[in-house]
Protein backbone atom coordinates (compact mmCIF):
# COMPACT_ATOMS: atom_id res chain seq x y z
CA UNK A 1 0.00 0.00 0.00
CA UNK A 2 1.60 3.34 -1.01
CA UNK A 3 2.07 6.10 1.56
CA UNK A 4 0.72 8.79 -0.77
CA UNK A 5 -1.80 8.54 -3.61
CA UNK A 6 -0.86 9.01 -7.22
CA UNK A 7 -1.87 12.21 -8.96
CA UNK A 8 -4.08 10.40 -11.49
CA UNK A 9 -6.12 8.62 -8.77
CA UNK A 10 -9.80 9.62 -8.41
CA UNK A 11 -10.72 11.65 -5.32
CA UNK A 12 -12.62 8.75 -3.78
CA UNK A 13 -9.52 6.52 -3.88
CA UNK A 14 -7.35 9.26 -2.40
CA UNK A 15 -9.80 9.69 0.51
CA UNK A 16 -9.88 5.93 1.13
CA UNK A 17 -6.07 5.82 1.28
CA UNK A 18 -6.02 8.63 3.88
CA UNK A 19 -8.64 6.79 5.97
CA UNK A 20 -6.59 3.59 5.73
CA UNK A 21 -3.44 5.18 7.14
CA UNK A 22 -5.42 6.98 9.88
CA UNK A 23 -6.95 3.68 11.00
CA UNK A 24 -3.57 1.96 10.90
CA UNK A 25 -1.95 4.65 13.06
CA UNK A 26 -4.83 4.39 15.56
CA UNK A 27 -4.39 0.63 15.68
CA UNK A 28 -0.64 0.91 16.41
CA UNK A 29 -1.39 3.48 19.11
CA UNK A 30 -3.89 1.13 20.77
CA UNK A 31 -1.35 -1.72 20.63
CA UNK A 32 1.31 0.46 22.29
CA UNK A 33 -1.13 1.53 25.01
CA UNK A 34 -2.08 -2.08 25.66
CA UNK A 35 1.58 -3.11 25.93
CA UNK A 36 2.42 -0.25 28.28
CA UNK A 37 -0.60 -1.11 30.42
CA UNK A 38 0.15 -4.82 30.81
CA UNK A 39 3.95 -4.98 30.60
CA UNK A 40 5.78 -6.22 33.73
CA UNK A 41 8.98 -4.22 33.28
CA UNK A 42 10.27 -0.97 31.88
CA UNK A 43 13.67 -0.13 30.44
CA UNK A 44 15.17 2.91 32.17
CA UNK A 45 18.09 4.36 30.23
CA UNK A 46 18.87 7.67 31.89
CA UNK A 47 16.44 7.76 34.83
CA UNK A 48 17.14 4.73 37.04
CA UNK A 49 15.28 4.12 40.27
CA UNK A 50 17.13 5.23 43.39
CA UNK A 51 17.22 2.88 46.37
CA UNK A 52 19.24 4.31 49.26
CA UNK A 53 18.88 1.08 51.23
CA UNK A 54 21.30 -0.64 48.85
CA UNK A 55 25.09 -0.36 49.18
CA UNK A 56 27.02 0.39 45.99
CA UNK A 57 29.99 -1.96 45.58
CA UNK A 58 31.39 -0.31 42.45
CA UNK A 59 30.57 2.82 40.51
CA UNK A 60 30.04 3.03 36.77
CA UNK A 61 33.03 1.80 34.79
CA UNK A 62 34.06 0.73 31.32
CA UNK A 63 36.27 -2.12 30.19
CA UNK A 64 38.76 -1.20 27.49
CA UNK A 65 41.12 -3.64 25.86
CA UNK A 66 43.34 -3.90 22.81
CA UNK A 67 42.73 -6.96 20.68
CA UNK A 68 45.65 -9.39 20.47
CA UNK A 69 44.50 -10.41 17.00
CA UNK A 70 45.19 -9.08 13.53
CA UNK A 71 44.27 -5.42 13.20
CA UNK A 72 43.92 -3.56 9.91
CA UNK A 73 45.92 -0.33 9.99
CA UNK A 74 43.85 2.85 9.80
CA UNK A 75 44.60 6.50 10.47
CA UNK A 76 42.78 9.02 12.67
CA UNK A 77 40.09 9.50 10.02
CA UNK A 78 39.43 5.78 9.63
CA UNK A 79 41.16 5.56 6.25
CA UNK A 80 43.04 2.34 5.50
CA UNK A 81 46.83 2.55 5.55
CA UNK A 82 49.34 0.51 3.65
CA UNK A 83 51.32 -1.74 6.01
CA UNK A 84 54.58 -0.09 5.00
CA UNK A 85 53.17 3.41 5.63
CA UNK A 86 51.81 2.32 9.01
CA UNK A 87 55.18 0.88 10.00
CA UNK A 88 56.99 4.06 8.98
CA UNK A 89 54.86 6.00 11.45
CA UNK A 90 54.76 9.18 9.37
CA UNK A 91 51.63 11.29 9.36
CA UNK A 92 50.69 14.89 8.72
CA UNK A 93 51.06 17.24 11.66
CA UNK A 94 47.79 18.78 12.92
CA UNK A 95 47.02 22.11 11.25
CA UNK A 96 50.23 21.85 9.25
CA UNK A 97 49.70 20.16 5.91
CA UNK A 98 53.30 20.65 4.80
CA UNK A 99 54.96 19.16 7.91
CA UNK A 100 55.06 15.59 9.08
CA UNK A 101 55.47 14.08 12.54
CA UNK A 102 58.05 11.30 12.79
CA UNK A 103 56.23 8.96 15.15
CA UNK A 104 59.36 6.87 15.71
CA UNK A 105 61.35 9.91 16.81
CA UNK A 106 58.59 10.91 19.23
CA UNK A 107 58.62 7.42 20.76
CA UNK A 108 62.40 7.50 21.22
CA UNK A 109 62.20 10.87 22.97
CA UNK A 110 59.54 9.68 25.42
CA UNK A 111 61.36 6.38 25.92
CA UNK A 112 64.54 8.27 26.82
CA UNK A 113 62.68 10.20 29.52
CA UNK A 114 60.18 7.66 30.84
CA UNK A 115 62.19 4.46 30.55
CA UNK A 116 60.54 1.04 30.60
CA UNK A 117 58.35 0.26 33.59
CA UNK A 118 58.07 -3.25 35.00
CA UNK A 119 55.50 -4.57 37.45
CA UNK A 120 57.57 -3.08 40.30
CA UNK A 121 59.09 0.39 40.25
CA UNK A 122 62.53 -0.88 41.28
CA UNK A 123 62.61 -2.95 38.09
CA UNK A 124 62.38 0.10 35.84
CA UNK A 125 64.89 0.41 33.02
CA UNK A 126 66.29 3.94 32.99
CA UNK A 127 68.17 4.77 29.82
CA UNK A 128 71.23 6.95 30.11
CA UNK A 129 70.99 7.69 26.39
CA UNK A 130 69.00 6.70 23.30
CA UNK A 131 70.14 7.57 19.80
CA UNK A 132 68.52 6.83 16.43
CA UNK A 133 69.90 3.73 14.74
CA UNK A 134 69.81 3.18 10.94
CA UNK A 135 68.79 -0.45 11.00
CA UNK A 136 66.22 -2.28 8.92
CA UNK A 137 64.12 -3.04 11.99
CA UNK A 138 66.09 -1.45 14.82
CA UNK A 139 65.16 2.23 15.25
CA UNK A 140 67.18 3.15 18.33
CA UNK A 141 70.31 2.32 20.31
CA UNK A 142 69.66 2.64 24.04
CA UNK A 143 72.19 2.48 26.85
CA UNK A 144 71.33 1.58 30.46
CA UNK A 145 73.07 0.35 33.60
CA UNK A 146 72.13 -2.97 35.17
CA UNK A 147 72.18 -1.65 38.75
CA UNK A 148 72.95 1.45 40.80
CA UNK A 149 76.43 0.29 41.82
CA UNK A 150 79.41 2.25 40.50
CA UNK A 151 81.04 -0.73 38.78
CA UNK A 152 77.81 -1.99 37.20
CA UNK A 153 78.28 -2.84 33.53
CA UNK A 154 76.52 -0.82 30.85
CA UNK A 155 74.18 -2.59 28.47
CA UNK A 156 73.05 -1.87 24.92
CA UNK A 157 69.37 -2.16 24.09
CA UNK A 158 68.06 -2.38 20.55
CA UNK A 159 64.80 -0.43 20.23
CA UNK A 160 62.22 -1.85 17.82
CA UNK A 161 59.13 0.35 17.32
CA UNK A 162 55.92 -1.20 16.02
CA UNK A 163 53.36 0.51 13.79
CA UNK A 164 51.43 3.50 15.08
CA UNK A 165 48.21 1.96 13.75
CA UNK A 166 48.17 -1.81 13.87
CA UNK A 167 49.44 -4.93 15.61
CA UNK A 168 53.03 -6.08 15.98
CA UNK A 169 53.41 -9.71 14.94
CA UNK A 170 55.78 -12.51 15.86
CA UNK A 171 57.49 -12.60 12.46
CA UNK A 172 58.61 -8.95 12.75
CA UNK A 173 59.82 -9.53 16.32
CA UNK A 174 61.93 -12.50 15.23
CA UNK A 175 63.40 -10.51 12.33
CA UNK A 176 64.27 -7.61 14.66
CA UNK A 177 65.81 -10.02 17.18
CA UNK A 178 68.03 -11.53 14.50
CA UNK A 179 69.22 -8.09 13.47
CA UNK A 180 69.86 -7.10 17.11
CA UNK A 181 71.80 -10.29 17.74
CA UNK A 182 73.93 -9.84 14.64
CA UNK A 183 74.73 -6.30 15.81
CA UNK A 184 75.68 -7.65 19.27
CA UNK A 185 73.04 -5.85 21.32
CA UNK A 186 72.42 -7.15 24.85
CA UNK A 187 68.60 -6.98 24.78
CA UNK A 188 65.81 -6.20 22.33
CA UNK A 189 63.09 -3.82 23.54
CA UNK A 190 59.96 -3.98 21.37
CA UNK A 191 57.55 -1.04 21.71
CA UNK A 192 54.01 -1.46 20.38
CA UNK A 193 50.46 -0.58 21.26
CA UNK A 194 49.43 -4.17 20.75
CA UNK A 195 50.90 -7.59 19.96
CA UNK A 196 49.32 -10.50 18.17
CA UNK A 197 48.53 -13.67 20.09
CA UNK A 198 51.54 -15.63 18.77
CA UNK A 199 54.07 -12.98 19.82
CA UNK A 200 53.76 -14.29 23.39
CA UNK A 201 55.40 -17.53 22.25
CA UNK A 202 58.85 -15.91 21.99
CA UNK A 203 60.76 -14.14 24.76
CA UNK A 204 64.33 -14.97 23.73
CA UNK A 205 66.30 -15.64 20.57
CA UNK A 206 69.34 -17.72 21.46
CA UNK A 207 70.98 -15.68 24.26
CA UNK A 208 69.20 -12.39 23.40
CA UNK A 209 66.33 -11.50 25.79
CA UNK A 210 63.28 -9.94 24.13
CA UNK A 211 61.18 -7.43 26.08
CA UNK A 212 57.71 -6.64 24.75
CA UNK A 213 56.76 -3.22 26.14
CA UNK A 214 53.17 -2.09 25.70
CA UNK A 215 52.89 1.59 24.87
CA UNK A 216 50.30 3.76 26.57
CA UNK A 217 47.57 4.89 24.13
CA UNK A 218 48.34 8.47 25.22
CA UNK A 219 51.37 8.27 22.92
CA UNK A 220 48.98 8.56 19.97
CA UNK A 221 48.94 12.26 20.86
CA UNK A 222 52.52 12.40 19.56
CA UNK A 223 54.10 15.82 20.09
CA UNK A 224 51.01 17.13 21.89
CA UNK A 225 51.86 14.90 24.88
CA UNK A 226 54.14 16.61 27.37
CA UNK A 227 57.40 14.72 27.83
CA UNK A 228 57.56 14.81 31.64
CA UNK A 229 58.66 11.23 32.23
CA UNK A 230 55.66 10.65 34.50
CA UNK A 231 53.20 7.83 33.99
CA UNK A 232 53.65 4.30 32.73
CA UNK A 233 54.13 4.98 29.03
CA UNK A 234 56.12 1.79 28.38
CA UNK A 235 55.26 -1.24 30.51
CA UNK A 236 56.74 -4.74 30.24
CA UNK A 237 54.26 -7.23 31.56
CA UNK A 238 55.62 -10.76 31.35
CA UNK A 239 54.05 -14.08 30.51
CA UNK A 240 51.78 -16.12 32.79
CA UNK A 241 53.57 -18.99 34.56
CA UNK A 242 51.07 -21.87 34.61
CA UNK A 243 50.93 -25.62 35.23
CA UNK A 244 48.56 -28.21 33.79
CA UNK A 245 46.90 -30.63 36.20
CA UNK A 246 45.14 -33.83 35.16
CA UNK A 247 41.64 -34.13 36.61
CA UNK A 248 39.06 -36.90 36.71
CA UNK A 249 37.06 -38.08 33.70
CA UNK A 250 39.77 -36.96 31.29
CA UNK A 251 39.39 -33.31 32.27
CA UNK A 252 42.17 -30.87 33.13
CA UNK A 253 42.86 -27.90 35.39
CA UNK A 254 45.17 -24.89 35.15
CA UNK A 255 47.22 -23.58 38.06
CA UNK A 256 48.74 -20.12 37.83
CA UNK A 257 51.93 -19.45 39.78
CA UNK A 258 52.58 -15.86 38.76
CA UNK A 259 53.81 -13.75 35.90
CA UNK A 260 57.31 -13.91 34.44
CA UNK A 261 59.02 -10.52 34.04
CA UNK A 262 62.51 -9.44 33.04
CA UNK A 263 64.51 -8.07 35.98
CA UNK A 264 67.06 -5.59 34.57
CA UNK A 265 69.21 -5.46 37.71
CA UNK A 266 69.69 -9.23 37.49
CA UNK A 267 69.69 -9.42 33.70
CA UNK A 268 67.31 -12.39 33.75
CA UNK A 269 63.65 -13.33 33.73
CA UNK A 270 62.20 -13.79 37.21
CA UNK A 271 58.78 -15.07 38.18
CA UNK A 272 56.40 -13.03 40.31
CA UNK A 273 54.01 -14.77 42.69
CA UNK A 274 50.21 -14.86 42.67
CA UNK A 275 50.03 -11.67 44.76
CA UNK A 276 51.03 -9.66 41.69
CA UNK A 277 47.91 -10.85 39.83
CA UNK A 278 44.59 -9.02 40.15
CA UNK A 279 42.54 -11.28 37.85
CA UNK A 280 43.06 -14.09 35.39
CA UNK A 281 40.81 -15.60 32.73
CA UNK A 282 40.82 -18.78 30.65
CA UNK A 283 39.44 -19.49 27.22
CA UNK A 284 39.23 -23.27 27.48
CA UNK A 285 38.71 -23.76 23.73
CA UNK A 286 40.64 -20.97 22.00
CA UNK A 287 39.91 -20.68 18.25
CA UNK A 288 42.68 -18.13 17.41
CA UNK A 289 40.06 -15.60 16.33
CA UNK A 290 38.68 -14.22 19.59
CA UNK A 291 39.20 -14.63 23.33
CA UNK A 292 36.06 -15.85 25.08
CA UNK A 293 36.09 -15.70 28.89
CA UNK A 294 34.88 -19.13 29.98
CA UNK A 295 36.59 -19.10 33.41
CA UNK A 296 37.24 -15.97 35.51
CA UNK A 297 39.19 -15.85 38.78
CA UNK A 298 40.53 -13.16 41.10
CA UNK A 299 43.68 -13.03 43.22
CA UNK A 300 45.79 -10.44 45.03
CA UNK A 301 47.85 -9.97 48.16
CA UNK A 302 44.88 -8.98 50.33
CA UNK A 303 41.78 -11.16 50.23
CA UNK A 304 38.98 -8.64 49.56
CA UNK A 305 36.40 -10.99 51.11
CA UNK A 306 36.42 -9.20 54.47
CA UNK A 307 36.28 -5.72 52.92
CA UNK A 308 33.41 -6.80 50.66
CA UNK A 309 31.55 -8.32 53.59
CA UNK A 310 31.89 -5.18 55.72
CA UNK A 311 30.98 -2.89 52.79
CA UNK A 312 27.80 -4.80 52.06
CA UNK A 313 27.02 -5.20 55.77
CA UNK A 314 25.78 -8.66 54.97
CA UNK A 315 26.96 -12.24 54.80
CA UNK A 316 28.39 -13.52 51.52
CA UNK A 317 28.29 -17.08 50.30
CA UNK A 318 31.87 -17.92 51.24
CA UNK A 319 31.87 -21.11 49.19
CA UNK A 320 30.81 -19.20 46.08
CA UNK A 321 33.48 -16.57 46.73
CA UNK A 322 36.20 -19.19 47.16
CA UNK A 323 35.25 -20.65 43.79
CA UNK A 324 36.32 -17.32 42.25
CA UNK A 325 39.22 -16.39 44.55
CA UNK A 326 41.66 -19.16 43.62
CA UNK A 327 44.83 -19.91 41.68
CA UNK A 328 43.65 -23.33 40.43
CA UNK A 329 40.83 -23.42 37.91
CA UNK A 330 37.81 -25.65 38.04
CA UNK A 331 38.09 -28.83 35.94
CA UNK A 332 37.15 -28.47 32.27
CA UNK A 333 37.20 -30.80 29.24
CA UNK A 334 40.26 -30.77 27.04
CA UNK A 335 39.76 -28.34 24.13
CA UNK A 336 38.71 -29.62 20.75
CA UNK A 337 41.01 -27.08 19.11
CA UNK A 338 43.98 -28.36 21.12
CA UNK A 339 44.66 -24.84 22.43
CA UNK A 340 43.72 -22.78 25.45
CA UNK A 341 44.44 -19.11 26.10
CA UNK A 342 45.21 -17.53 29.47
CA UNK A 343 44.88 -13.80 30.07
CA UNK A 344 46.32 -12.14 33.18
CA UNK A 345 45.75 -8.62 34.51
CA UNK A 346 47.98 -7.08 37.17
CA UNK A 347 47.18 -4.38 39.71
CA UNK A 348 48.35 -1.65 37.34
CA UNK A 349 45.67 -2.64 34.83
CA UNK A 350 48.17 -4.12 32.36
CA UNK A 351 47.16 -7.33 30.64
CA UNK A 352 48.92 -10.13 28.81
CA UNK A 353 47.64 -13.18 26.99
CA UNK A 354 49.40 -16.39 26.02
CA UNK A 355 48.23 -19.35 23.97
CA UNK A 356 49.13 -22.87 25.14
CA UNK A 357 48.97 -26.10 23.13
CA UNK A 358 47.33 -28.92 25.03
CA UNK A 359 48.20 -32.49 24.03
Amino acid sequence: MPNTPHEDWPNEAKQELVKYWDLRRQKHKQISLSINKNVDFENLYDQPYEDNSKVRVAGPFTVESLSPHKVIAVDDDGEFLDNADAADGLRAAPDRSDDEIDFGQVILEHLRTAGVQQAHKEDRIKFTSINPFPGKFISGDGRYVESDSEDAPKKRAAIFIGPEYGTLGRADIVAAAREARDLQFDVLVCCAFNYDAHSSEIDKLADLPILKARMNPDLHMADELKNTGAGNLFVVFGEPDIEFIDAEDGKMQVKINGVDVFHPSKGEVVSGDRDSIAAWFIDTDYNEESFFVRHAYFLGANDPYKQLKSALKAAIDEEAWESLYRDISRPFPKPETGRIAVKVINHLGDEVMKVFNVD
